[in-house]
């Protein structure tokens, strides 16, 4: 099986940080443990809540504000970690300053959004990329050569969960719909881009699900109709902590992902014949992985990634959208 190449090989790059929350630090910490490349400035309206940031993961130049982080000239790329309802005009505005960008999934709150800020990036001939990661984990890159090898025959399922359990907190951006927040654009992401990636835009979506009191999604079931006799049956909530597991079967056998599957994992495959086989490749952090992509993407001169292109980010999104519109589900100013 072909190893993907290690992100410490990657060209080195200079990141600028956009938003000082626990994301970007577990970003910042695997670019610096695991790259050469690495975070030189931070920008947040809080100063000194970036300088906190800043101090705790060894990251030298403090921003009070977003324009004076973009318009930083010791930044190559930016990183935009802001809560989803501000992630077309924090993306926007790298792109405006002539800026890379990495922008944390998901990508906007809807398609016509991501549109937007993939239009900016044409017109400026920058890299652009949604932090997807889980496409570039060496487990995902594994099961993509077991699936195209033939190993578990023709795909018919594809099932995938993400729960987590969060006590209801209304001054939380997960439950907040000024932030978009809910279950979908945060966990269920997960799933509905692993199920992209496996088999592409949907024919059909059809879900069912649940509001929070604050009036997000606090829990979704959704099935994608591939036609002829492939599906994937996905789920998200907010409400308890699920398996988090993945399982992809097909004519001649099953891969099952242990959970969590969207992060470093393993997996084993069973076949119909008998045969058990794991992939098992121990692998830290992970956000290196989608870091050294966007480096290596950005040396060759390219504006997008073929694991994620921009087309990919506007079908998920598409795809979100319609889940959505079927559970009633808008945010303010869409």
């Amino acid at each position: 099986m072909t190893l993907i190449a290690e992100p410490r090989t990657a060209p080195a790059l200079r990141w600028g940080i956009l938003g000082a929350g626990n994301i970007a630090g577990h970003f910042t910490d695997a670019l610096h443990a695991e790259t050469e490349s690495r975070a030189v400035a931070v920008g947040s309206r809080n100063q000194d809540k970036a300088a906190r940031w800043a101090a705790a993961h060894g990251v030298e130049t403090v921003h009070g504000s977003y324009d004076a982080l973009v318009d930083d000239p010791q930044v190559d790329v930016v990183y935009v970690a802001t809560p989803h309802s501000e992630h077309r005009e924090h993306a926007l505005l790298a792109i405006a300053a002539g800026k890379h960008v990495l922008v944390e999934k998901a990508f906007t709150r809807n398609a016509v959004e991501a549109r937007e800020v993939l239009d900016a990036a044409r017109a400026a001939g920058v890299f652009v990329m949604e932090a997807m990661w889980t496409r570039f984990l060496p487990h995902v890159q594994a099961l993509h050569q077991v699936i195209d090898s033939g190993e578990i025959g023709e795909v018919v399922s594809v099932f995938a969960d993400h729960g987590q359990a969060f006590p209801l907190d209304p001054s939380s951006r997960l439950f907040a719909p000024e932030l978009a927040g809910g279950a979908l654009l945060d966990l269920g992401v997960y799933p509905v881009s692993f199920a992209h990636d496996l088999l592409g835009a949907p024919r059909s979506v059809h879900a069912v699900g649940q509001l929070t009191d604050t009036g997000v999604d606090g829990q979704i079931g959704i099935v994608l109709d591939y036609g002829d006799r492939t599906q994937a049956t996905l789920s998200t909530t907010l409400w308890a902590k699920t398996p988090t597991t993945a399982a992809i079967t097909g004519t001649d056998g099953t891969i099952t992902v242990e959970g969590s599957f969207y992060a470093p994992s393993r997996f084993t495959v069973t076949r119909r014949d008998g045969r058990v086989w794991t992939f098992d490749r121990p692998t830290p952090h992970g956000l290196q992985f989608e870091a050294a992509e966007v480096a290596r993407r950005i040396a060759e001169g390219a504006t997008e990634s073929p694991r994620i292109t921009w087309q990919q980010t506007l079908e998920v999104m598409t795809t979100m959208d319609t889940i959505r519109e079927q559970i009633g589900l808008r945010y303010p100013g869409e």
